[in-house]
């Protein structure tokens, strides 16, 4: 069974990748002091966590603009991953003025136990930078093709739509 976390009053939460376009591996990244937990996470789930979160920020801010991002978003070395993550969850705490964000391990057919679960109590500054950060790194992916928007091949000009 993998390990669990519950993180607050984190200092570090980013998104981020490894690998060439086509073959990239996106990470989740937490951190408090003594503390970094990184996670392996698919495209579709940054980008759809990032539009979440966006959205929620929305929801709790009276000027979501005005929010300013956290500065230093980059991957901390060494990145290893914990486990992957299956399921995302999202709420809000309002006393605290904190979302929290709960991933949940992909489950494992040789490990019967339950799934590992990590917690995150984020800020609305760190938010702001991992909606800004996720956006940028899933942008910075293959060109998408302009027929079925699909990603285009490695040399960024050819997809099996167009045989």
């Amino acid at each position: 069974m993998s390990a669990s976390f519950d993180l607050d009053g984190l200092e570090h939460f980013t998104v981020g990748t490894i690998g060439p376009p086509g073959q990239r591996v996106f990470y989740l990244q937490a951190g408090v002091t003594g503390t970094l937990v990184t996670l392996k996470l698919e495209k579709q789930q940054v980008a759809a966590l990032a539009e979440y979160l966006a959205g929620a920020l929305r929801e709790i801010a009276d000027d979501p603009d005005a929010i300013l991002p956290e500065a230093d978003l980059g991957l901390i070395d060494p990145v290893e991953a914990e486990w992957a993550v299956g399921d995302i969850g999202i709420g809000y705490d309002a006393d605290a003025d904190r979302l929290l964000i709960m991933a949940t391990e992909v489950p494992s057919q040789d490990d019967p136990g339950e799934p590992a679960t990590a917690r995150f109590h984020i800020t609305r500054g760190q938010v702001a930078g991992f909606v800004a950060r996720a956006r940028e790194v899933v942008s910075a992916g293959r060109p998408p093709c302009r027929y079925c928007g699909a990603p285009l091949n490695d040399d960024g000009g050819w997809c099996a739509c167009s045989n």
